[in-house]
């Protein structure tokens, strides 16, 4: 069978076994995903790459010592690392995410959209960015669950069980969020008209 037939736990046994390309795959279904939602908390290239490789050292020597026990949800488990691993920087240097305008990997650029013009692609360049001020401007509780649902398309139990909260919770920030944007977009489209 291929390896990238194998379900995630066939993966993760045969790599405890000795096979280290599984691992490879896994981290290969997964990166993007995982870099995209530190990215989004951080807002800085080389720092989320950094958590990146310090999630998959974590994830390497709890595999390695026999301590995974997160049967079929490899992925949930891994976002939950780097999640923590964003928080204890943020601990570390008491200081909370800045919005940046940092030169370098953008979610929206490995987007590909069909053939557009240029008119379109400055409109949507330009939608992205003053969607991504303002994800920056929600409280921190709200733009997590935001990030983890839409970016790193977590499910609501998947970003309950990350963030310790139950899934009302994580639901109501949601909620919360979407409306929060929609007033922010409005009073923008209001003061841009006057």
């Amino acid at each position: 069978m291929k390896i990238q037939l194998e379900s995630d736990q066939d993966l993760i046994h045969q790599y405890i076994a000795g096979q280290e390309s599984c691992l490879e795959e896994l981290i290969r279904r997964y990166k993007s995903k995982i870099y995209t939602s530190i990215y989004l908390l951080v807002k800085d290239t080389y720092l989320a790459e950094d958590i990146f490789q310090d999630t998959f050292i974590k994830v390497i020597f709890t595999l390695k010592a026999g301590k995974y026990n997160e049967e079929g949800k490899f992925l949930p488990w891994v976002m939950r690392i780097a999640h923590n691993l964003v928080i204890d920087y943020f601990r570390r240097e008491k200081r909370t995410p800045v919005v940046t305008n940092v030169e370098g990997f953008d979610i929206f650029d490995i987007l590909h959209l069909n053939e557009e013009s240029t008119e379109d692609k400055i409109v949507r360049e330009q939608t992205h960015t003053d969607l991504k001020c303002l994800i920056h401007l929600l409280p921190s509780d709200q733009k997590e669950v935001l990030i983890m649902r839409h970016y790193g398309e977590l499910s609501f139990k998947e970003i309950a069980d990350i963030t310790g909260v139950s899934i009302n919770t994580a639901l109501g920030r949601m909620r919360y969020a979407l409306n929060n944007l929609r007033k922010m977009i409005l009073s923008k489209e209001v003061i841009s008209k006057t």
